[in-house]
């Protein structure tokens, strides 16, 4: 049959019609809000680079965390930033370091009312900026890092986080972690792995927020963008290691590879919309060339779409404010 017999615009007519037949929904429960916060600040700083995002005190991360919650926002994502750093990154070690005592702060804020996540990585932490430890050449060291990272694990499980995110693409840091994690009791701490983290420029405005010191780029250790086999891998090998969930970062870029992604793993799939996403919807925005909040939830229903079935992003509380009015 065709036209006029078929006419799939009825089915568009009113927000009614299109609500009831919507292929695709996001929910507030599926959004997860990256939150930074800085060792020895007493207010909010902004991050020029990233309209509406802060650097934390203690005391507004608190503040902030419970205001996610009563958004409904199924996670909030923890990136501490300290005061000092030195070649081995202790600083993401030391129970007394910012993002430990921050996990600690928020757990006791929030407790299980959301997922606390922890951000499982160096880079914060190093004076050189990369997601590891160096050799005596200046690369980075797959396995003196996984050393670093099965004791920066166990201290997050110690301050109380719920999920650890494990972001250095590290080779056979998934299993490593995980035993780490077993041997010392915290056999219920969940393992979200950053499978999928592409070299890429869209990271950074994100660079600013975390004070990063970082010289060069990271390209021998996260993934080269033209290649979609090696993410299937990479993804398939976290999973086997213990994973419990898998990321891929960025998101809008590598839509294909979220889809691809999702049909090859039998566990939940995050995506991260990355800082220079946000940031490129919100300078079009303030310049008035796009309507702000309809492009933030169409990217959002486009990575759900995708098959994640959770998302990163740092419009997670307005989005799920905008998403509850809807309903």
């Amino acid at each position: 049959m065709t036209y006029p017999e078929v006419r799939p615009r009825r089915l568009r007519r009113t927000a009614a019609l299109r609500r009831l037949v919507a292929e695709t929904t996001v929910s507030p429960r599926e959004l997860v809000l990256p939150m930074f916060v800085k060792e020895g600040l007493t207010e909010p700083r902004p991050v020029s680079t990233l309209p509406g995002v802060v650097q934390h005190s203690r005391e507004s991360l608190r503040k902030a965390a419970a205001t996610a919650v009563e958004a409904g926002v199924g996670g909030l994502m923890l990136f501490g930033v300290p005061a000092t750093r030195d070649e081995v990154g202790s600083g993401g070690i030391d129970p007394d370091g910012i993002l430990n005592v921050a996990i600690r702060d928020v757990v006791g804020e929030v407790g299980d009312a959301t997922v606390v996540m922890g951000d499982l990585c160096l880079d914060e932490f190093t004076s050189h900026g990369h997601c590891g430890v160096l050799a005596p050449d200046g690369s980075v060291d797959n396995d003196a890092t996984l050393v670093r990272y099965a004791e920066m694990a166990v201290a997050q499980a110690a301050a109380g986080v719920h999920t650890v995110g494990l972001s250095g693409m590290m080779d056979g840091q998934v299993g490593v972690v995980r035993k780490a994690l077993d041997a010392a009791g915290y056999l219920d701490t969940v393992i979200l792995a950053y499978a999928v983290k592409y070299a890429s420029a869209f990271f950074g405005p994100f660079r600013e927020a975390v004070e990063s010191a970082l010289v060069g780029d990271r390209r021998t250790y996260q993934q080269d963008p033209p290649n979609i086999r090696e993410a299937l891998r990479e993804a398939e090998l976290d999973v086997a290691e213990g994973a419990d969930m898998v990321m891929v970062k960025p998101a809008l870029p590598y839509l294909d590879v979220v889809s691809a992604v999702a049909q090859a793993v039998d566990v939940p799939v995050a995506a991260y919309q990355v800082s220079g996403e946000y940031a490129m919807v919100e300078a079009a925005a303030a310049n008035g060339w796009l309507d702000r909040e309809r492009v933030m939830l169409e990217t959002l229903t486009s990575i759900r779409r995708a098959g994640a079935q959770i998302i990163l992003t740092y419009w997670a509380v307005e989005a799920a404010r905008l998403l509850r009015e809807a309903s």
